[in-house]
């Protein structure tokens, strides 16, 4: 039998399918994306569970004229498929392939770039009112989860557009879970109100059966019966749920999985003028066993695995390796809060991810998972911490920015000492521009009153979350990236780290390299190389952004001839710009050299290919050492 999916280009040659044809398609779009992800593992369960969603979408409206925005993206690869990057999708999150997220430079079916959560609802709204003059006027969908309607962002929309002209079509994919189950009061909301929805039409049709019997049993009866639907209609009609409250008109629950009752929906309701919800019931990794099962870890599979069969295809290298620096993270945690009965972890919806499931399965009543919510999370951490708690506040890097007010105006204004460890910091890799963790060292140096470190290896993670958890005078930052360290034997006893303090890793003449996390593991086996032929280049481990260090600069800047700065972030703000002030302050002029993340938004790739193209891989270490060394020959 050919295959149907092969036959389709783009949304258009669905057109003329019949719904036995479109179920058969689903077959093949679902084995066609588990076949991709079994051998370039990403996200999997997400995009298995809306198969059945995104055929009837493209099928019943025509993008791009209509506009369909995908909440954080990660449900999107069946949309990429249909909308012509099917022979382009083996370089999906590759090295200058396509992206793992909706992308406006990639595709026009692409109207919105996502990979944050909860951002749709307030960009289709936008987009619905600038078009409302257009005739015909394009219909406008935007598909948001159940995880992603717990960000405060969603609720903004959906307040502001119940009270728009707008034709807005918001299509809740509800299926229990975010990366992790979802959290929060609605997640018990939403059951309940399905279970209410479905009893009230069932009382509805009852009543209607009742009225209409009543009316075949003559003059007084039908009387009877005409001012009983006078008198309890409007109270069955009365608004039911949240949603119409928000004057949504709210359809559903549906079948996610049936697309004759997802296109028989969206075709009703399709023209109906004002803001509509649309409530579809799906499962997450739907038609793959194992991602139904495990959905947490069937978000995105660690590994290749059979596609037939789920098994992982690990490799058949059993030598040990370093932890991942999350999962030190996760147990360090655990042995302070052992060690203090004060201290707390808080998450926003990242508790696999962050290792903060480890507190939390040894003492879940000292961990706290608040959603997607990072501005929530930031604040009630702050006031955690002003009645005693002392709070860790694990968040992604690239989400930080989302709390960037609360961190200054919540935290850092009133110097309340909480502790906010930044994970995936730096170049993350395959999730591209939307989630490196670029910005956060800039970003956090221009607030006053905080302290910002990030540790050269897990020893000093370690040494710096104890740090954190002694020091209580400010609020302090610990950075640290996505992925193994260097240390095999990582459990090293504690030591305390002085904030404004770094330390010397290498001796050296003439040349000083600068270097702040986890680069500095690769500067100094570049510098252990060189050193043999062209003599000691030092190494300085500055630990702390801020206090930064200015006993190390003034022996940088008194006692060498040249400077390196190396650094996994942005080089516009970060440590760079930090020892160039600093330079300017006190009148040093010596030549410097800054390596980093360049002035642009760098794409998806592995983290080895990322840093290559950035400069500040060991080989782009070694180019930059070699020209001062060049220059000072000179």
């Amino acid at each position: 039998m050919d295959s149907i999916l092969h036959q389709i280009s783009c949304p258009a040659d669905l057109k003329p399918l019949a719904i036995a044809d479109l179920n058969r398609l689903s077959d093949e779009l679902r084995q066609f994306i588990i076949d991709a992800v079994s051998v370039n593992p990403s996200h999997l369960g997400s995009s298995l569970g809306v198969v059945e969603l995104t055929l009837a979408l493209h099928y019943v409206y025509d993008a791009p004229f209509d506009k369909i925005i995908w909440d954080v993206g990660h449900q999107a690869y069946g949309h990429k498929i249909l909308t012509g990057r099917r022979p382009l999708f083996y370089t999906n999150r590759k090295y200058r392939g396509i992206s793992g997220f909706p992308r406006r430079s990639e595709s026009e079916y692409d109207v919105f770039g996502t990979g944050h959560a909860s951002t749709s609802i307030s960009a289709a709204l936008g987009m619905d009112i600038a078009m409302r003059e257009k005739q015909p006027r394009p219909h406008v969908v935007a598909v948001i989860g159940d995880g992603a309607l717990t960000g405060g962002m969603a609720f903004e929309g959906l307040n502001h557009a119940g009270i728009q002209n707008s034709n807005l079509l918001v299509i809740l994919n509800d299926n229990h879970m975010a990366i992790d189950p979802s959290v929060g009061a609605l997640k018990h909301y939403l059951p309940e109100m399905t279970a209410a929805v479905s009893s009230l039409e069932n009382r509805r049709k009852d009543f209607a059966i009742i009225l209409e019997s009543l009316k075949n049993q003559g003059e007084a009866a039908r009387e009877m019966a005409q001012r009983l639907e006078d008198m309890l209609m409007p109270v069955l009609e009365k608004q039911s749920n949240f949603f119409e409250a928000l004057q949504f008109q709210y359809f559903g629950p549906v079948n996610g999985h049936s697309i004759e009752e997802l296109v028989r929906a969206l075709n009703s309701i399709k023209d109906l003028p004002g803001p509509k919800i649309l409530h579809v019931l799906t499962t997450k990794g739907k038609g793959f066993k194992q991602a139904e099962q495990n959905q947490t870890e069937w978000h995105h599979p660690p590994a290749k695995f059979n596609s037939q069969t789920g098994e992982m295809l690990i490799s058949s290298n059993q030598n040990p390796h370093p932890p991942r620096f999350q999962e030190v993270f996760g147990h360090t945690l655990l042995e302070l809060a052992r060690l203090d009965e004060r201290i707390v972890g808080i998450t926003p919806a990242m508790p696999s991810g962050s290792s903060m499931n480890i507190l939390m399965e040894a003492m879940p009543d000292r961990a706290f998972d608040v959603g997607i919510a990072e501005q929530h999370a930031v604040t009630f951490s702050a006031g955690l911490a002003l009645e005693g708690k002392i709070p860790f506040c694990n968040i992604y890097s690239t989400f930080l920015q989302r709390a960037y007010d609360q961190l200054i105006h919540d935290v850092a204004l009133q110097e309340i000492p909480v502790v906010f460890c930044l994970d995936r910091a730096g170049l993350v890799g395959a999730d591209g521009a939307t989630h490196h963790g670029s910005f956060d060292l800039a970003l956090c140096r221009t607030i006053p009153n905080l302290i910002i470190a990030s540790p050269l290896n897990e020893h000093e993670l370690r040494n710096l979350l104890f740090t954190a958890w002694q020091y209580r005078e400010a609020p302090f930052v610990i950075r640290y990236p996505r992925g193994r360290g260097s240390l095999l034997d990582w459990r090293n006893e504690f030591e305390f780290r002085e904030p404004g303090k770094g330390s010397v890793l290498r001796e050296g003449k003439r040349i000083v390299v600068l270097s702040i996390g986890p680069v500095g593991v690769d500067a100094m086996e570049v510098i252990d190389s060189l050193s043999q032929t062209y003599g000691p280049i030092a190494l300085f481990d500055m630990r702390y952004l801020k206090p930064i260090d200015e006993s190390l600069l003034h022996r940088a800047y008194t006692e060498f001839d040249a400077i390196l700065t190396i650094e996994d972030g942005s080089i516009k703000g970060g440590l760079g710009s930090a020892v160039l002030e600093f330079a300017s302050d006190n009148h040093y002029v010596k030549p410097l050299k800054r390596l980093g993340i360049p002035d642009y938004f760098v794409e998806q790739g592995s983290p080895e290919e990322l840093r290559a193209e950035c400069g500040f891989d060991s080989e782009g270490i070694r180019k930059a050492l070699l020209e001062l060394i060049k220059k000072l020959e000179e």
